[in-house]
This record gives C-alpha cells, structure tokens and sequence, in this order.
C-alpha cells in the first residue's frame, strides 16, 4: 500500500515543528514530518541561544519578531506547553556616533512599525542595569524589555506534540533519499490537503513520478522517497536548516543557503553578575552574553569562520571570547570556563541575511522555509504561519511574503539584515 500525505515537511527542529502546527491549526492534518535523526532537537535548535527580539534593522524582520514574540508571551495557553519565555531585553551598546546613528535608526523603524517600547538608555543608565560593564567608551544604546529568551527544546516539542494530538505524524530517524517530480506544466492547488487525494490517484502518481529533468518546463512534486518507504504527496516542505540545500537539490531546486559554524561557552556557576539582566551586545567587537542558569552564556561570532559542516567546538576559541569577555566585563576574567561543556551549532545563511520563506520557482509544490541566518527559534511561529498561508491560500496575510521568496536573489532585490549576532 502507497503511504501518503497531503503535506511532507523536511526536518522536525522548531521551524518543521511550527510549520506542522500551523497547519494543523488551520484544519490540514494529514502532514508528515519526516526526521533523519532518531530524536528531535539534535540540529540547529538544540545548539541555539534561545534569544528572541525586534530589534532588527528591516521592516520585515521586525514585523516576524513582533508577531512572535508576542506569540511566545502567549504560548503556554495557545499550544498547552511551556515555551519558558523570559523577557529579560537586549540592551544594544554603542561605542561610537556611527553606532549611535544606527541605533537610532533602527529604533525609529521599530517603533514606526509597533515596537513601542524601544527604550534609548544614556551610559549612566546602562551601568545601572549592570554595573559590572565598563562604560567608559560607551556613549549610549537601546533597550526593550520584551526582547528576551525561550527555551528553544521546549517550543519545538509544544508545536510538534500539539500537531500530533491533531493528526500530523512524526517519523524518525527516516532519511529522505530523494524527492520525485512529475515533468510537465499542470498546476497544483491546494485542494488536496483540505480533501484527501483519492488512492488511485496516488498510487498512478507513486508510479509515474519521473526524476527532476532540467528542462524550461515547470515541473510538480510527485512525492518523497524515504528510507521506510515511497510516500505520495503533492506538497513537500523543506525544513531541514542549514542541511537545506540539499534538500531542495534532490528536487531540481537551487537554494542559496550556507552552513556556518556558531559557537557558544558557558561559565562555570558565576554569582559577580546580576541574577537577572538582558542579553547585552557590546557594538565594539560583537561579543554578546546573557545569564544562563548560574553561569553565564558568552557568544561572539568570529569573523574569520568559514561556510561549512564543522559541529565540533573548536577549544581555542575559549582564549578568543574570553579576550573579549574580559575587556568590556572586567569580572567576567574570574569566570571559570570548561570547553567541554562548550558547543557549537550551525547558522543557515542566506546572502541577505534574510529568510527565504515561499514556493520554489518551476516546481509545484515545493516550498522552502530556509535560511534564518540564526533567528530561526526566534522567529518560529511567524514562519511556521507564514509557510501554512502560502501552501493553504497561497498568499499570507501576516506579511508581505513574496519579498522572502527565493527569487529576489536572482532579481537583485536583496534586503540586507544588519543587525546580525
């Protein structure tokens, strides 16, 4: 017997996770997520930061934060699982008039666009928040306090169980072995996930599909070939992060998305800090941290990191960050610091910093939800909703979607986020 569905997602992390939910919300049920590993959570949204915040520098990633975090704040009774939002802020520090002019700017944009408690603090008022940071070359900064932290783990199983309780179903540790198109410029609506396609249908489709020809004609997705077995659909999601251009490669696609390796290091238990203060980003070199538990979680992205698959934490790094550590957080010097218990996750890139959110061009039915460049978990409920507008009404009324489309890149319509941690 053919297995079928009317949606297969490519990848459970939170962004698979919240596309299944939004759709089960709004009545598509037969989906099927489809997972390689043998337990959620073990890509990308397992090694975030947990940050979620508006302060972005374009309109459209203000609006997906907007809508999220607001989200976030009413998680627990929307989804009936705890997504342990903390709204602690992020504080923005400047260290110069050009970074002062940006901060401005950004904010001006914020609040224009309903962000209304974007606060401009002086120095004397970022020294009170945490008196412990050196502030001698700083000239000011912003602050809002419903930028904050989730618990990325928990909002990814929220989304996937409240999915499940509603229909969708989970495979793990199932590997897509490739996507199978029908040739040919038939369209694909969506009537097919709101009814259940007829099994004759399926079964000529599970035994027509051609493999992807690189031809000028538009092509359907015909299903997904897996290692339990074929399953017929007319819509595949690619979900699967910085693993995403393969995915889309398997169906004829290009999809301009990068790996690029993040590391994080956590102190040991560290009490010269406040219990509670916001994530706090020092302009100057980009080094950022937060509390996280006892100690305190340290991030800095290095420049000199290239695109690639490398998950290992490398050790010398830990001498790099502390540098940084100590140079704007004078106490953070005392803080003792294991590279064992250091890790490192993987951003998917775009060229504009920006998601890719829409349908694939010249192949039906594929639809990307790529390339968050590290605002993936803050950013999951927006896209997960977005995603299940296009497939079930093929345009979204959050947002303006067709900016985020994969084309833009061809058509020189970059974005260009800035304000990139």
């Amino acid at each position: 017997m053919i297995e079928t569905a009317d949606v297969v997602i490519i990848g459970s992390g939170i962004v698979g996770s919240s596309v299944a939910y939004h759709l089960a919300q709004a009545g598509c049920t037969n989906v099927l997520v489809i997972e390689r590993e043998a337990h959620q959570g073990k890509g990308s949204t397992g090694r975030s930061m947990g940050g979620v915040r508006a302060q972005f520098s374009t309109p459209v990633n203000i609006q997906m934060s907007r809508y999220s975090i607001d989200f976030f704040s009413r998680f627990d009774d929307v989804v009936g699982h705890p997504a342990d939002y903390r709204a602690h802020g992020y504080l923005f520090c400047a260290t110069s008039e050009s970074h002062l002019a940006y901060l401005q700017a950004n904010r001006e944009r914020q609040i224009a666009l309903g962000v209304n408690n974007v606060e401009w603090v002086s120095p004397e008022e970022i020294q009170a928040i945490v008196p412990q940071l050196r502030t001698d070359d700083i000239l000011g900064g912003t602050f809002c306090q419903t930028d904050g932290f989730v618990d990325p783990h928990s909002v990814m199983m929220g989304f996937m169980l409240n999915a499940r309780e509603r229909g969708a179903r989970l495979w793990l540790d199932t590997h897509v072995t490739g996507i199978q198109v029908d040739a040919g410029s038939a369209d694909v609506s969506f009537a097919s996930a709101r009814h259940s396609l007829a099994e004759k249908e399926r079964s000529e489709l599970a035994g027509k599909a051609e493999p992807f020809r690189t031809s000028g004609r538009e092509s359907r997705i015909a299903g997904v070939q897996t290692s339990r077995g074929f399953v017929s659909t007319r819509v595949v999601v690619n979900a699967a992060g910085a693993w995403a251009a393969g995915v889309a490669e398997m169906a004829g696609a290009d999809l301009p998305v990068e790996p690029l390796r993040r590391q994080l290091v956590p102190t040991e238990p560290f009490d010269q800090l406040p219990k509670r203060f916001p994530m706090v980003i020092d302009m100057s070199t980009g080094f950022h941290f937060r509390r996280e538990g006892k100690g305190i979680l340290l991030a800095w992205n290095d420049p000199a990191e290239t695109p690639g698959f490398k998950t290992e934490f490398d050790p010398t790094f830990v001498e790099k960050i502390l540098t940084r550590a100590a140079s704007r957080v004078p106490v953070l010097a005392e803080a003792g610091v294991n590279p064992r218990r250091a890790w490192a996750g993987l951003y998917e890139m775009t060229p504009d910093h920006h998601a890719i959110i829409g349908p694939a061009p010249n192949v039906k039915g594929l639809y990307f939800v790529n390339g968050f460049s590290g605002h993936g978990v803050m950013h999951s409920p927006a896209s997960g909703h977005i995603a299940a507008e296009l497939i079930l009404q093929g345009h979204s009324d959050l947002i303006d979607a067709t900016q985020l489309n994969v084309e833009r890149f061809a058509q020189g319509k970059l974005l260009e986020e800035t304000a990139i941690l």
